[in-house]
């Protein structure tokens, strides 16, 4: 049976209106979350940032937001799971397709996974996701875990 967004999203990981200054914050933050909540070993933050330095992953979306989908490699995953932020306003991440160009993100998944496989198939999953603008809008008017699972079971 294939994995599903909202089965890993972690509860203690989401995070609504997030007010953040840089991506790297975004991510450091999401990642404490994931650490805490004893997902993910101390080294994962830093190299999800690294694999951001060099594979940015600032996502265009048709509609009115932009994502996010930073990850990394399985090695420091202990758990899988998915953290999740809507921020207050946007945030600059540089662009997947085009590096040297920035996209001002407001929706961000955060990728935590131990099988090479399933972080293809979960990339999969939330591509779909953000290709539906109404679906974008209604995560970032979530507010709670299940309004975001409602609009996962959705997609």
């Amino acid at each position: 049976m294939a994995i599903t967004l909202q089965a890993y999203l972690v509860p203690e990981a989401l995070i609504f209106g997030m007010d953040a200054e840089t991506s790297e914050e975004v991510i450091r933050n999401l990642c404490g979350k994931l650490m805490y909540a004893g997902y993910v070993r101390g080294a994962f933050v830093e190299g999800v940032l690294a694999r951001e330095r060099v594979q940015p992953t600032g996502l265009p979306l048709e509609g009115k937001y932009n994502a996010a989908i930073p990850h990394t490699d399985v090695d420091q995953v202990i758990k899988p799971g998915i953290a999740m932020a809507t921020l207050a306003r946007p945030v600059l991440f540089r662009n997947m397709v085009n590096p040297e160009k920035e996209v001002p993100v407001q929706l961000v998944f955060l990728l935590a996974l131990d099988q090479p496989k399933s972080q293809i198939e979960m990339l999969q999953q939330v591509s779909h996701v953000l290709q539906n603008p109404e679906l974008v809008e209604q995560l970032m008017h979530a507010r709670n875990l299940f309004q975001v699972r409602e609009t996962l079971r959705k997609a």
